[in-house]
């Protein structure tokens, strides 16, 4: 089986190529950068230079593949939606012009709104146009990311947590190592067929006074919780010099996904995953402190 991975030295992509070399699979790395690829893997993979925004790199880097693993790049870009389009583009046409009959989508939870939630909202649209290939796809609904605390390292070291989502409020937190596992095993299993949606919300829904407290525990500090107001986070976006669109996409995501949203698919032992915050905070938070 040829799987392509796109966005491989990513926070899932790592895990997953990795998971992927194990079983005995040499995927194809699709990077902007493939002087980044760690030595020790050159062995056991392929590496094609293709930018994921780049629709004509996209489409030869992925002739004879017949998976794909695929991410919307993070875009800081002036318009993010606009980068979101690419790259929704660039796998389109490579599934279109090189008949690849089978990916699994990078979404997230959120996406199943369409509209209303931010930079989220790129994600669905690149859900929608995958449906509308007729192949055998799976979106994978991953809930917040782990690795975003490390966005506030500094903040954290200063014993302080932001966020513009109320503090009692719980939510689905997950490990992108638990991420790459249900992509890998999603990839790796040919008996499903036509479009699923695949939820990855981690072993349990927390909020973020319970993270503050997680993080107070595992550090050895005090780690207070503080509730910004949506127009004191655009201010400060906008004073660091973000643009305009940028800072509607990075608040869309959470404004999005507050007063009442539910997911679409629920808690169940098919979206629940083993690594726990706490273990992920011990294992690649501590040691960034």
């Amino acid at each position: 089986m040829r799987i392509a991975v796109s966005t491989p030295n990513g926070n899932v992509g790592r895990h997953l190529t990795g998971m992927l070399v194990r079983a005995g699979v040499r995927p194809l790395l699709l990077t902007r950068g493939p002087g980044r690829v760690p030595d020790a893997l050159l062995a056991h993979v392929d590496v094609a230079e293709a930018d994921s925004w780049d629709r004509d790199q996209v489409v030869a880097a992925t002739r004879g593949v017949d998976a794909v693993h695929w991410v919307d790049p993070t875009s800081f870009s002036a318009d993010p939606a606009a980068d979101h389009a690419r790259a929704t583009e660039s796998i389109v046409a490579a599934v279109r012009e090189n008949a690849i009959p089978r990916v699994v989508f990078q979404s997230s939870v959120g996406a199943e709104k369409r509209h209303g939630a931010g930079e989220i909202d790129g994600l669905a649209a690149t859900e929608v146009a995958l449906d509308g290939l007729g192949i055998d796809v799976t979106h994978l609904r991953c809930g917040y990311f782990c690795t975003n605390l490390a966005l506030q390292v500094d903040d954290i070291r200063a014993g302080l947590l932001r966020t513009l989502l109320p503090l009692d409020a719980p939510m689905a937190w997950v490990a992108p190592r638990d991420i790459a596992e249900v992509a890998a095993t999603t990839l790796l299993n040919t008996a499903w067929h036509g479009r699923r949606v695949q939820a990855v919300h981690g072993p349990v829904d927390l909020s973020w006074a319970e993270v503050g407290e997680i993080l107070g525990a595992e550090l050895g500090r005090t780690v207070a919780v503080e509730r910004v107001e949506d127009e004191a986070m655009r201010r400060e976006y906008l004073a660091a010099g973000m643009p305009p669109a940028l800072v509607e996409a990075l608040l869309g995501m959470s404004i999005g996904l507050r007063d009442g949203f539910v997911p679409e698919q629920p808690r169940s032992v098919v979206s629940t995953t083993p690594t726990t915050l706490r273990a992920w905070v011990r294992e690649e938070l501590a040691p960034m402190l």
